[in-house]
């Protein structure tokens, strides 16, 4: 007996911008950056067990890759710093699963999270897929940050963090500290800091 349309799994998300989300086949229209922003400052890396009063949110990380990504390519185009900001946007409905879990899930994981980054750009004005030199900086920034997100707050000694993230060059993480604030001043620097990009694409 064929299932009906109600006893099929729910495969869309209801944002709190009204858009409905289908995980399975995302379209840009459905995606607004205050969900991206809003969602991303409630998601707690590493589990949240990070030290501090405040979880250490992906939207905060995203913002010191963003930084980082500059360090590394400065004079990289606007358009690649946005991407750099929005490398993790796609776990504002998906989360932040940390490396052992999507070993584990499999490349279902991956696939999703490929469909959702090629909305997301395409919704930005970034192409589907970026060029793979833009994207080995940014996972080069991204590995930086996770090193010192490790050894500031999730209780990783310098060594061990060098080993699963490989030791940074010291100029560029120079003057830099992981910050933890209220998830709500997260997301309006997020939000903030993607319009200053988003402007300068154009």
């Amino acid at each position: 007996m064929a299932a009906t349309r109600s006893s099929q799994p729910r495969a869309w998300q209801r944002m709190l911008s009204g858009r409905r989300l289908d995980l399975l086949d995302p379209t840009p229209v459905d995606i607004e950056i205050e969900d991206i922003a809003h969602g991303l400052a409630f998601v707690a890396r590493w589990n949240g067990q990070t030290k501090g009063d405040y979880a250490y949110s992906v939207a905060e990380h995203s913002l010191l890759v963003e930084t980082l990504f500059d360090r590394i390519d400065p004079k990289a185009a606007p358009k690649w710093r946005l991407a750099a900001l929005l490398h993790d946007a796609p776990e504002y409905v998906i989360g932040d699963m940390i490396s052992p879990v999507k070993a584990a899930v499999g490349p279902d994981y991956g696939a999703l999270d490929d469909r959702l980054t090629a909305a997301i750009h395409i919704r930005f004005g970034l192409p589907a897929m970026i060029p793979s030199k833009i994207k080995k900086q940014i996972k080069k920034a991204d590995k930086i940050s996770a090193w010192m997100e490790a050894t500031q707050i999730a209780g990783f000694s310098e060594r061990e963090a060098s080993k699963f993230f490989g030791k940074p060059d010291p100029a560029l993480i120079a003057d830099l500290t992981i910050v933890l604030r209220p998830p709500t001043d997260t997301r309006a620097a997020f939000t903030l800091r993607h319009g200053e990009l988003l402007a300068a694409c154009t």
